[in-house]
């Protein structure tokens, strides 16, 4: 009896001492619970978020830093079916543009993989090679175009600078550049004017860090101008008489002897009359290329109605022109009125002679072209109802293919 009292003792202590360790657990979680009634800290607000890894393992577990990665990998898809900008850096790898979006290729065109994305149209871009390029963007600023610019091929984009016109921009290294009368010696990040001319028609270019071209007016005439000094001073190097006063030139160099200049004239009837001049020999000699005279814009700058050129140029309005090295060259042309209204044409003499494609291309929207050499050339044709479809050739222009529909 004295042993079974003792053993129900036993018993009834030893559910007593179970009970208060309980109690212990449970109050110590309404504790924890309690103190965090007001939200879960904050990764960095709390004593482990920058611990070594040997933080208790009790603590906050460590939240990933926010992406590194490129902004198209994280934004929304966008609209690729127009483009305006397509650059080159080899006949497989090139890169377009479009109203929001930069995308690059590794096979000739075939495929596209979205790099960038951003709501600003891109308005050009260039390529050193295929890990350095640079992008000029309408951010609506009334400084001038965002210039981003990515080492990696494309694959990160960083900000470096506005550029203050919509010339022709182009890098000679990794930091010397021009944009029509601008000149950046630090990568585009800051621009400096260079002396150009007064009563200049369309934008000045630079081919390098000393020689410059110009297109002067006057009435009844123009002029083509030549800096060998970097702007400081200038020569004419010719004058011609014109019936039609140019309305805009459009100046390309590869070579510190080469220029081509193309003279915009009148529009009318959806024809525009236009005139292509090319030297060889520093602005010396002056070839007579293309002369586009037309019955609803009249005659090209520098011709009269009854005068001949090396070509008569295609369509009834100038298209892009591309110009490969001071042999090759390739033209588009525009005829809004054709069911076909783009086509293209090649020299591969200086301007010398031109052969037109056989085919002619559908899209009455702006004609991008790119050019590696003399072979390997691309068209990316534009339609407003339709999206832009690109075609390259293997054969200078020979021959092309359908090889991609941008959606």
């Amino acid at each position: 009896m004295i042993l079974r009292k003792s053993t129900l003792r036993g018993g009834l202590l030893l559910l007593l001492a179970s009970l208060l360790i309980l109690s212990g657990c449970t109050g110590s979680g309404s504790s924890s619970s309690s103190n965090s009634s007001g939200g879960e800290p904050s990764p960095s607000g709390s004593p482990s978020a920058g611990s070594s890894p040997s933080s208790s393992p009790s603590a906050a577990p460590s939240v990933p830093p926010a992406s590194t990665a490129p902004a198209s990998s994280e934004a929304p898809a966008v609209s690729m079916a127009q483009a305006t900008a397509l650059r080159l850096a080899d006949e497989k790898i090139g890169w377009a543009g479009g109203d929001g979006w930069i995308a690059r290729t590794d096979d000739g065109g075939k495929s596209w993989r979205a790099q960038y994305s951003k709501p600003y149209p891109v308005v050009q871009l260039f390529a050193l090679n295929d890990k350095k390029v640079w992008a000029t963007l309408d951010i609506g600023s009334s400084k001038g175009l965002q210039l981003i610019r990515s080492t990696d091929g494309g694959d990160s984009w960083s900000e470096v600078g506005v550029v203050p016109n919509r010339g022709f921009l182009h890098f000679l290294n990794d930091n010397d550049a021009f944009i029509g009368n601008a000149r950046s010696k630090d990568g585009g990040a800051t621009w400096i004017q260079l002396k150009t001319p007064e009563n200049l028609v369309g934008d000045a270019y630079f081919h390098d860090l000393n020689n410059g071209w110009a297109v002067q007016t006057s009435s009844g005439k123009f002029a083509f101008l030549h800096s060998a000094d970097g702007g400081k001073t200038w020569e004419t190097v010719m004058s011609r008489a014109t019936e039609v006063e140019p309305t805009n030139a459009i100046i390309r160099s590869t070579g510190k002897n080469d220029a081509w200049i193309e003279l915009v004239g009148d529009s009318g009837m959806s024809q525009t009359s236009y005139s292509l001049f090319h030297t060889e020999d520093g602005g010396k000699t002056w070839l007579p290329a293309v002369a586009k005279n037309t019955a609803g814009a009249g005659p090209a700058p520098g011709f009269s109605v009854d005068d001949k050129a090396n070509s008569e140029g295609t369509g009834s309005r100038p298209g892009q022109l591309y110009v490969v090295n001071p042999s090759t060259a390739f033209m588009g042309g525009d005829c809004p009125a054709c069911d076909a209204p783009k086509t293209i044409m090649t020299t591969t003499d200086g301007g010398r002679s031109w052969t037109p494609s056989k085919q002619e291309f559908p899209g009455y929207g702006e004609g991008l072209i790119g050019a590696t050499d003399a072979k390997h050339v691309w068209l990316l044709a534009n339609d407003s109802e339709k999206s832009a479809v690109l075609y390259t050739s293997g054969d200078g222009g020979a021959s092309w293919s359908k090889v991609h529909s941008f959606e």
